[in-house]
């Protein structure tokens, strides 16, 4: 099973060292949509599919004015999901599933790229996406990313299995058993991790054992330390701002550092947005020709 870390969304906010902590207070910060597309038996798996095809042609009514705004996305069609995995000499229709850490619009922008995909997510995030809720929470979830009908596969959040002391675990329908989803609400309703196992012997199974997807449980790698958690201004504030319930990401950003603590050795964290946590992973990802192209585009 290879696992590819790929960027599917550079994002320039003004910022600086507010948001990344080390650069000029007044220039742009930047940040990226960290997705992972991994090789298995049962095809090409997704994890978060970033912006899309349909944002970038149509960034204000796809992504709203808002979202432009503040994060002042770069738009690059050669960072879409889509064009990464032709890149790599597949087709979309490789991609069999997706499995979304939550349904904000940096995450599901993608998802028209893959119409025969099947969509795996907490029910609750579906429902609080797809109900009522979304029209109160217009700027995170948008209604033209998921008007193509997508092909959802939905879990409730309780009566799972366990996975390094994290209850309601489940393991995918029709996906290895070594991909599971983990519930970390707070950020969105029904936010969640995603954990990857890798399998020794295979090139991509340099470093620990586990990988999870953390999505945006945390934003900077500071908030999960263990010894000393902290973060920057500016993300703190953004965090706070777009919560959907507070204490529950506080408890979950709190398990995150117990697990880094504890488990540091066999499980590589990483969050949606951090830059320096993609490099850090993608250091341990072999390398292919499709990426090397990737690399001199950027």
């Amino acid at each position: 099973m290879r696992i590819h870390h790929l960027n599917c969304g550079t994002m320039q906010p003004v910022g600086g060292r507010l948001i990344n902590g080390n650069r000029l207070p007044f220039r742009t910060a930047r940040m990226i949509c960290h997705c992972l597309l991994i090789e298995t038996d049962q095809g090409l798996v997704l994890v978060d599919t970033g912006i899309g095809l349909r944002d970038i042609a149509d960034p204000r009514r796809s992504l709203g004015r808002e979202f432009l705004f503040l994060t002042r996305p770069r738009l690059d069609l050669a960072e879409t999901a889509v064009r990464q995995v032709t890149g790599l000499g597949y087709s979309a229709d490789d991609v069999r599933h997706i499995i979304l850490t939550h349904l904000d619009l940096d995450h599901a922008g993608g998802l028209p790229d893959f119409p025969k995909a099947k969509v795996h997510l907490h029910a609750t995030e579906h429902r609080a996406a797809t109900g009522t809720t979304a029209r109160a929470e217009r700027f995170r979830y948008r209604a033209g990313q998921l008007a193509h009908g997508p092909d959802w596969v939905t879990y409730n959040p309780t009566g799972g299995d366990h996975w390094f002391g994290f209850e309601a675990v489940r393991q995918l329908r029709g996906i290895s058993a070594d991909i599971a989803l983990i519930p970390l609400p707070g950020h969105s309703h029904g936010h969640a991790g995603v954990a990857v196992r890798r399998h020794e012997g295979t090139e991509s199974a340099t470093g620990p054992q586990w990988l999870l997807h953390a999505g945006d449980a945390y934003f900077s790698p500071g908030e999960i330390d263990p010894l000393a958690p902290r973060s920057t201004p500016g993300l703190a504030l953004f965090q706070t701002l777009v919560q959907a319930d507070g204490p529950a990401r506080h408890r979950n950003q709190a398990r995150l550092r117990e697990l880094a603590r504890d488990h540091g050795d066999q499980i590589d964290i990483f969050s949606a947005h951090d830059p320096v946590e993609l490099d850090r992973c993608r250091q341990n990802e072999p390398r292919t020709a499709g990426h090397e192209r990737h690399d001199r585009a950027q």
